[in-house]
């Protein structure tokens, strides 16, 4: 059987119900990716089941917040402080947020800027 590998859109609405139904379809958290827009962000939250692949993508105002996703996969603490760290993307209720300090880094939210 091939392997499924999907990019799928989702709003902010749909965000936290979909990872609690993919927890309780038993898949784990592959990565999770920020990219920066003109006016905002693209994130991408990507999980993985067997060869199976699924991609959330949100795509998020400069000021709108995220749900943190660290109540249901705990290990996503890492990946959602670098997002908020490096980009600026405003993650809320983080389980071990490190407020900025997750890296050594000489400028605060180095990609932010806009392109």
């Amino acid at each position: 059987m091939e392997a499924m590998n999907t990019i799928e859109p989702i709003t902010m609405v749909e965000f936290i119900p979909q990872v609690l139904r993919f927890k309780m379809d038993g898949w784990r958290v592959a990565q999770i990716c920020a990219t920066r827009l003109a006016d905002g962000y693209e994130l991408s939250y990507s999980f993985g089941k067997g060869c199976d692949m699924r991609t959330l993508r949100l795509t998020v105002a400069d000021e709108e917040t995220v749900p943190s996703i660290t109540q249901i996969y705990p290990g996503a603490f890492l990946q959602e402080n670098e997002a908020a760290e490096l980009f600026g993307v405003k993650i809320e209720s983080i389980d071990q947020d490190y407020h900025g300090k997750l890296y050594r880094i000489a400028k605060e939210t180095p990609f932010k800027q806009k392109g």
